[in-house]
């Protein structure tokens, strides 16, 4: 179906690099976040990209393809969380948290719509 597998979802490659943006601009944050919104803002935006990319490749498997896109739209609302808080504490400005917002927004919409045309997504 696709040649390069789970990479050449356009929801993986929105969501890596969302997340690269994210590992970038957090380097700003305070020390003091470090074992908190450091971490999990960036555990939870990576986690949108293995869910994605554990549920493409176990696909033959409708029920646990659908458990991964839900499990990867989950983390994707987690970053949006963390994103408000990151704002709020005055730790982005407002364009930076627009911008990943609004992607985050884009990169949740698509998890759902994949459980709903699983068999789109099921081996050839």
């Amino acid at each position: 179906m696709i040649a390069n597998g789970y990479k050449d979802l356009r929801v993986y490659q929105l969501a890596f690099k969302a997340a690269g943006e994210i590992f970038e601009y957090s380097k700003k944050f305070p020390k003091e976040e470090k074992y908190s919104l450091t971490d999990q803002i960036r555990k939870s935006s990576r986690s949108v990209c293995v869910n994605v990319g554990e549920g493409y490749r176990k696909r033959i498997y409708p029920k646990h393809f659908t458990s991964k896109m839900t499990d990867a739209d989950g983390e994707c609302t987690e970053t949006m969380i963390w994103l408000d808080f990151a704002y709020s504490c005055g730790y982005m400005e407002s364009t930076v948290h627009a911008s990943l917002f609004n992607m985050y927004t884009e990169i949740g919409r698509m998890p759902g719509a994949m459980t709903n045309n699983a068999d789109r997504f099921g081996p050839k």
